[in-house]
């Protein structure tokens, strides 16, 4: 029978469990493009995160998720700018607004590289500030900044080029 310090400690780890299983379940989907994956992905970081303690915080999860990623998806360094030139696809309107549907931007979502994606997921997504997101991947927060850039540049330049060409419809008179 559990004494009260063990479930105390028990509940911890399931009410941290609940609290950012969602979250990690979703990066590692959106990361591995698998189900199974991410499920496995999911076991292996809250397995890590709750070595360091019964609640571990959101930030340790995100590193613990990252540091598990690491088996699936290579993350390649980002480039500075002065080697790879950031520069705006042809044909690619920055100022065009346009609805993007999620399945859409599910499917382009799988054209970036891996640290481009995380970036992006982590900064435009989650909403995490530049630094949580330099922090949890270990980069640079310039590299943040470049990489993130790069990532909306190239997603803009997929969903254009997937988008169905509108035909000039016939005004009723």
């Amino acid at each position: 029978m559990l004494n009260f310090a063990e479930a105390s400690a028990s509940q911890k780890r399931r009410d941290s469990y609940e609290s950012h299983r969602h979250r990690v379940f979703a990066l590692a989907f959106y990361m591995t493009g698998g189900e199974m994956e991410a499920e496995e992905l999911l076991g292996n970081t809250f397995v890590r995160a709750f070595q360091q303690g019964d609640e571990p915080t959101g930030e340790q999860v995100d590193k613990s998720l990252v540091t598990e990623l690491k088996d699936f998806v290579e993350f390649e360094p980002v480039a500075p700018v002065a080697e790879a030139p950031i520069a705006v696809p042809a044909g690619i309107n920055l100022a065009e607004q346009r609805n993007v549907k999620r399945p859409d931007l599910e499917a382009a979502l799988v054209h970036l590289p891996a640290t481009e994606r995380m970036v992006f997921l982590l900064r435009d997504v989650e909403g995490y500030p530049v630094d949580r997101v330099a922090n949890t991947l270990e980069i640079a927060p310039q590299a943040v900044n470049i990489a993130l850039l790069r990532a909306r540049l190239k997603l803009r330049e997929v969903l254009a080029s997937s988008a169905p060409q509108q035909q000039d419809m016939p005004v009723a008179v």
